[in-house]
């Protein structure tokens, strides 16, 4: 079981920002939060609030005096800051941060990400004491980006290198039906295209015949979806059948001349 980096916020100012990393953390899958001098102490009782249920995230937070305490048994750290620094260190995206930090996990390393305070960010002595730094391709007119929302897009990439497929739920779709299926209905709304003079000018039917079929052959219909389809033809077909009968009847009716379908 490869363990998810260690999130720790430096310096925190707001409870609702550290509620609401804890919540982005669970929805990603990464459960160990630590806080280095939150400027209010801990606990406090409004992250519970912004945290949205995610309270084992919260339950489970460490403190610490300083950032060298808190990363102190972790082997791979990485920096977060939107601003250039004068160390030289790799800089990276965090969808590349991740990978990195994914491979590292892997080889049974222990790994972090460190983020700065709302106010003032991370101090250069202690970006110095990271192994690189990851930043946020953000639009440069305005670099501000809340606490919880840089948090948020690091553990997404995160979870990406670990589910990179959408939830099963979203997955377990239908299978598409047999093709003997598919070709019934083909024929039977050809055939009701051919009763409705669909097909017009003659020459053309088997261009017009072979894009019907490609557009829903593109479909990837179920078995349920076929049925539904050839349920539609069959009433408008129907539908059709049933107002030429009424007209047919008023013509009768008033002494004129029957339609012609």
């Amino acid at each position: 079981m490869i363990a998810p980096p260690v999130i720790i916020l430096d310096r925190s100012q707001l409870a609702e920002n550290i509620g609401a990393a804890a919540r982005v953390m669970a929805n990603f899958g990464l459960e160990r939060l630590r806080l280095v001098a939150p400027l209010k102490g801990w606990p406090q009782e409004r992250a519970w609030a912004t945290a949205s249920g995610a309270d084992w995230i919260l339950e489970g937070v460490q403190v610490f005096d300083t950032v060298t305490e808190a990363i102190a048994d972790l082997n791979v750290v990485f920096a977060t800051t939107a601003r250039p620094r004068e160390t030289r260190m790799p800089v990276r995206t965090p969808r590349e941060a991740a990978r990195v930090l994914f491979d590292e996990a892997a080889r049974g390393l222990s790994v972090g990400l460190l983020f700065g305070g709302e106010r003032t960010g991370l101090e250069t002595p202690d970006v110095a004491l990271c192994h690189g730094i990851v930043t946020i391709p953000i639009d440069p007119r305005h670099h501000s980006l809340n606490l919880a929302q840089a948090v948020s897009i690091n553990a997404y990439e995160w979870r990406t290198t670990v589910e990179d497929a959408p939830p099963a739920a979203f997955r377990d779709a239908d299978p598409p039906a047999r093709a003997e299926l598919v070709m019934g209905l083909f024929e039977h709304l050809e055939r009701e295209l051919d009763e409705a003079g669909f097909f017009f000018p003659p020459e053309k039917r088997p261009s017009m015949v072979r894009n019907l079929r490609v557009m829903l052959g593109r479909s990837q219909l179920s078995e349920q979806e076929v049925a539904t389809l050839r349920g539609v033809v069959h009433a408008l077909s129907k539908g059709r059948g049933q107002r030429l009968q009424k007209l047919l009847e008023k013509r009768r009716d008033t002494g004129g001349e029957p339609p012609v379908p």
